[in-house]
């Protein structure tokens, strides 16, 4: 299929009245509107949003409110809409599909399997927008999806957006290299107009990657991106919440002593190692099934492990403080999971916190997100990918 030249609404253009105006984006799987949160921190606005988990839009509401006239929410069923209810003028379309099937903690049935299958409909929807549908499409999902079915679902992906006129790049953004939690997820990135220049390496796209780049039966792009920053090496000690010795959140002796037993040997030289120290510090940690045995693995960084939802298998996670001659164990609460996602100021006034778990366990981190509007997506609309100006910021930074 040809590329169509929908270039959709420029950045920055002006309306009528002579308004600035900001780049329109629809939000497909839209959770909890993390990814609204990243996009319009890049300067985008998200007019219309769909997602069928009720409790999911509760907490939507809860932070963006419910005005209609500048915002859309449909709850429910996507494979019920139309392509004719989506908005026009729309410059890009996030979707963050259901990686349920996909990931490693999930089943493993891939593009096809009961929940993951959503990409199929998000694909249609934009095929019924026909010459409408925005110059940008983006699929967020797990790694996982790159090596599904020894790489055929990621070939499928791509092939479903060439079909549609866009042109792909596939990139691997950790969420470590903007906040302390490692949280690796792939970006297929469809362009109507790709830049003519190609980055012959990046550290966003990995060896891993390259199968799918080298499928000549596919169209793909590179685009030129600057260095994201460095992956951090600590600073999760700055996001746990402060927390009194007397507050019942932290786990009894008897929850505690049952921990401490379940360690290995190397984990507890490591509890008693950071224990010892004549200061405070924090570790998270995972509850595993070895042996049919359940036990604790507490990380040796300051780092945070991914965060999940209870479903598929993983577990919630826990956070350990040590220093000063003691060990103290908790549940990691919703302002951490909130922080961690790179969203401290969202609003969970009211929510039940097994809701707000699962909701940033299933979500995108926003300065990922919003990396990607600043870097990728605003000059991709401005179609300065390739220009002098564009590689000279991208030298300065």
């Amino acid at each position: 299929m040809a590329s169509m030249r929908n270039t959709g609404i420029c950045f920055n253009s002006s309306d009528s009245s002579g308004e600035l105006m900001s780049p329109k984006a629809l939000e497909f799987f839209a959770g909890i509107g993390l990814a609204r949160l990243g996009l319009e921190s890049a300067g985008f606005r998200v007019t219309w949003s769909n997602d069928i988990d009720h409790a999911k839009c509760e907490m939507y509401r809860n932070q963006f409110g419910n005005n209609e006239l500048e915002h859309t929410l449909i709850e429910g069923d996507m494979g019920e809409l139309r392509g004719s209810d989506l908005p026009r003028g729309i410059s890009i379309a996030w979707g963050s599909s259901p990686c349920t099937d996909i990931s490693l903690a999930g089943t493993r049935t891939g593009l096809n399997g009961k929940q993951s299958s959503a990409f199929w409909q998000y694909v249609r929807l934009l095929k019924e927008m026909g010459e409408d549908r925005p110059p940008i499409a983006v699929l967020e999902n797990v790694n996982g999806l790159a090596t599904s079915h020894s790489g055929e679902d990621i070939a499928a992906a791509v092939q479903a957006f060439n079909q549609l006129g866009y042109s792909v790049d596939a990139l691997s953004i950790d969420a470590r290299r903007f906040v302390p939690q490692s949280r690796p997820r792939l970006f297929l990135v469809g362009l109507m107009n790709p830049p003519k220049g190609s980055q012959a390496n990046s550290p966003l796209r990995p060896d891993w990657l390259q199968q799918v780049f080298a499928d000549s039966s596919l169209r793909m792009h590179r685009a030129i991106l600057p260095e994201p920053p460095e992956p951090l090496m600590a600073g999760f000690g700055m996001y746990a919440e402060d927390m009194s010795d007397d507050d019942p959140r932290w786990w009894s002796e008897v929850k505690l002593e049952a921990f401490l037993s379940s360690l290995s040997a190397v984990q507890t030289a490591r509890v008693e190692k950071l224990s010892s120290n004549p200061y405070i510090s924090y570790r998270t940690a995972y509850r595993r099934t070895r042996n049919g045995k359940p036990t604790w693995e507490v990380r040796a960084d300051d780092i945070s492990g991914c965060l999940r939802t209870a479903r598929g298998g993983s577990s919630r996670q826990a956070v350990v403080r040590l220093g000063e001659g003691s060990v103290a164990v908790r549940w990691m609460t919703p302002k951490e999971y909130a922080a961690l996602m790179g969203a401290s100021h969202y609003n969970l006034d009211g929510l039940r916190v097994n809701q707000v778990l699962f909701g940033f366990g299933d979500a995108v981190a926003v300065p990922v997100v919003e990396w990607l509007g600043e870097h990728y997506f605003k000059p991709a609309l401005r179609g300065t990918l390739d220009t002098i100006e564009q590689r000279e910021l991208r030298a300065t930074r």
